[in-house]
């Protein structure tokens, strides 16, 4: 634990669900146990998932163990754009209590629906999750993440008073009023996406006020890809730990896996609620744990909305647990779909932020702009000061730029523009933050 961190105290033994320090045997016979059930239930009541098994000549009876379910369907986001909006429900649409749904930018908005039990586990594990990263009853959250068709407000919400905690229902944006209500009400816990907690921290500093001397003790982070470099800004800009949530709507919402306060050392999987498999994103070959590949899960209790083999599309790998019997997934470096190609290379965003984050001088904000002007690819890379960083000479901050230009061609192999610029020139997101601009085949 970092010195300058305040003193949290992890949940005792007695106060986790037993399921979470069971044996490993215990935890595979009850995904056994739901892999059968769920497989039926998707089978008997989604019509088309029924017809994808019949193309495989598969049937729920030909599970016997978890390895069989690599002989089922993929599931993915395409198969929930072709049903839409209902066509994957598996109980009758009055059985529904709440409808949420992706933005639906690049298509048509994915449904997911919830009954009145999917709810209750919903908000039981993301309770789960905030006492896994800390939190207890009666700490005071604040919630700034989007309340909407979003599932991350609402998740967070319920999740909290799950637990038994105070709850400040913010929402995002206002950034303004969020720091006054930061400063008046003096919540334990922050509940937002990394990328805009930066610019809380920025709109305390722009108030003259000192976001270390904040009453946060606690922030849970999620939505968006974030590296270890970013949590440690995070952490030094804040005194607060900070730690990564995940979820997806389509799989449930947030709380699908957090990190532990005793370790941060990855999220721990709530594996008893959802069954995880990486595989490699071309083949759909299923690979070792410890191994590098595509996220996939198979919902092991959800009535509404059972999943089967869901394609993630995030890219990660299954490690053994630590504070938790339950396996864990290694931070999210990025999609499979969000990989940039450049003149040849490969790279994630997120593996430039960690070279951004290594120069003192720079801030987690940042912009990355592709462009072809002529034949070959061109990548700008637009990196903004961190508040208090002001370089005395243009040599200096053309210094910064050029040492930052020379990490990203020797580390990741691409030639880059670098700007620097000052602080609050990168727009601010109030959600998911947009950290690419592509401008190929435009204008």
């Amino acid at each position: 634990m970092t010195a300058d961190l305040p003193s949290v105290a992890p949940p005792r033994r007695s106060e986790l669900d037993p399921i979470e320090i069971a044996s490993r045997d215990e935890i595979a016979a009850l995904q056994t146990q739901r892999l059968k059930w769920t497989l039926r239930h998707a089978y008997d009541n989604v019509g088309h998932f029924r017809d994808k098994c019949a193309a495989l000549a598969v049937h729920p009876d030909d599970l016997r163990t978890p390895a069989d379910l690599a002989r089922f369907p993929f599931t993915t986001k395409d198969d929930l754009r072709r049903t839409y909006p209902f066509g994957m429900f598996a109980v009758p649409r009055e059985r529904l209590l709440r409808l949420h749904a992706s933005s639906g930018t690049t298509g048509k908005p994915t449904v997911v629906g919830y009954t009145e039990r999917d709810l209750a586990i919903w908000s039981e594990l993301v309770a789960r999750s905030i006492r896994a990263s800390g939190g207890k009853r009666g700490d005071l959250v604040h919630v700034a993440y989007g309340y909407g068709l979003f599932t991350g407000g609402l998740g967070a919400h319920y999740g909290a008073e799950r637990l038994g905690c105070t709850v400040i229902p913010v929402s995002g944006g206002m950034t303004e009023r969020q720091v006054q209500i930061i400063h008046d009400f003096k919540p334990d816990i922050i509940m937002v996406t990394p990328s805009y907690m930066l610019a809380i921290a920025d709109e305390f500093e722009r108030q003259g006020l000192d976001p270390r001397a904040a009453s946060l003790k606690i922030g849970i982070h999620g939505a968006e890809p974030w590296t270890n470099a970013l949590r440690q800004e995070i952490e030094r800009r804040m005194a607060m730990h900070a730690l990564d949530i995940y979820g997806l709507s389509e799989v449930m919402g947030p709380g699908v896996a957090n990190e532990c306060i005793e370790t941060k050392d990855g999220l721990h999987l709530w594996e008893d609620h959802f069954y995880p498999e990486v595989i490699d994103p071309a083949t759909g070959e299923v690979l070792p744990d410890g191994a590098v590949g595509e996220l996939v899960f198979t919902t092991l209790t959800k009535e509404a909305l059972p999943l089967i083999r869901y394609r993630t599309r995030d890219l990660t790998r299954l490690l053994p647990g630590t504070a938790r019997s339950m396996r864990r997934m290694e931070k999210v470096t990025g999609r499979s779909d969000d990989m940039l190609i450049v003149r040849g290379v490969n790279l994630f965003p997120s593996q430039i932020e960690e070279l951004i984050l290594k120069q003192a001088a720079l801030s987690g904000h940042y912009l990355l702009e592709l462009s072809r002007p002529r034949q070959l690819d061109e990548l700008a890379v637009i990196a903004e000061l961190r508040p208090g960083a002001t370089p005395n000479s243009a040599e200096a901050e053309a210094g910064i730029a050029a040492a930052l230009a020379h990490d990203i061609k020797s580390l990741i192999g691409v030639s880059a523009r670098v700007e620097i610029v000052p602080v609050g020139k990168i727009e601010r997101s109030i959600g998911k933050a947009r950290r690419v601009v592509d401008l190929r085949g435009k204008g």
